[in-house]
C-alpha cells in the first residue's frame, strides 16, 4: 500500500527522472518514467544486478504484519532480507540515499518488549550504519490510503474505511498520521534534498511531505 502510493508520486513528480520498480509481481501500470523487474527472491537481488546500477534513491517499502509471527520469522523477512537488498544497492551504488519504511513505535534499543519493534529497532540500526550517503528512517503511525490504493490485507481495507471517514478529523494530529501521498512526497523531498534527522516521525514525514 505504502509502496504504491510512493510509485505514484514518483510518477507525477517533474523531480524524478525515472523509476526502477522492483517487484515480485506485475503491477498493471504503464509510464514513460517506470521499467519493472521482476524479482521473485528478495534474498538474491544478484539476479537483477545490472538493472540496479545507476540510481540515486532507493525508496524500500517491503514489509509484512507482526501479527501471529514469531520472531525468527519476522526478522528474515524485515531485518535479513531488508540487509541482502540493501548491501546491494550499497554496493552497486555506494552515493545512493537509501530510505526505509519503519514504523512509529519502533525501538531503537532492541531492547525492548515489543518484538517487531526491536526487530525494526535492529533494522534501522544497520541500514544507518551501512554507509550509504544519505540514509533516513521513515516511521509513519497512521497512514491513510489516498488515490484509490488499497491494501492487499483484506481486514486492512475495511479498517482503513471505516477511519476514512473520520480522516479529515484524524489529519489534524500530525504525531501520529500521515497518508499516502505525503508519504511519497516527503520521501522524494528527503531525497532531493536532505533532512535534519535521520529518523523521521509522523510529524517529520507531515512536514517533509508538503
Amino acid at each position: 500500500m505504502v509502496g504504491k502510493g510512493v510509485l505514484y508520486e514518483c510518477l507525477d513528480s517533474p523531480n524524478v527522472e525515472s523509476v526502477l520498480l522492483v517487484n515480485r509481481n506485475p503491477i498493471g501500470i504503464s509510464h514513460p518514467k517506470l521499467k519493472e523487474v521482476m524479482l521473485w527472491d528478495f534474498f538474491h537481488p544478484e539476479a537483477i544486478r545490472e538493472n540496479l546500477k545507476g540510481y540515486n534513491a532507493c525508496f524500500y517499502c517491503v514489509g509484512v504484519t507482526s501479527i501471529g509471527m514469531k520472531e525468527g520469522e519476522y526478522s528474515r523477512i524485515m531485518y535479513d532480507m531488508t540487509l541482502v537488498f540493501a548491501k546491494e544497492v550499497f554496493t552497486l551504488n555506494p552515493q545512493m540515499t537509501f530510505c526505509f519504511v519503519s514504523g512509529a513505535g519502533t525501538d531503537s534499543t532492541e531492547q525492548g518488549r515489543s518484538m517487531w519493534a526491536r526487530v525494526k529497532g535492529k533494522t534501522e540500526n544497520e541500514l544507518l550504519s551501512l554507509g550509504f550517503k544519505h540514509a533516513y528512517m521513515f516511521r509513519p503511525g497512521y497512514i491513510q490510503p489516498k488515490r484509490g490504493i488499497k491494501s492487499k490485507t483484506g481486514w486492512y481495507n475495511l479498517f482503513y474505511s471505516m477511519l476514512g471517514s473520520f480522516y479529515f478529523m484524524l489529519k489534524r494530529i500530525p504525531k501520529y498520521v500521515t497518508d499516502t501521498v505525503i508519504m511519497g512526497r516527503a520521501m522524494i523531498n528527503v531525497a532531493l534534498n536532505g533532512y535534519s534527522k535521520s529518523i523521521l516521525e509522523s510529524t517529520d514525514i507531515n512536514k517533509a511531505g508538503k
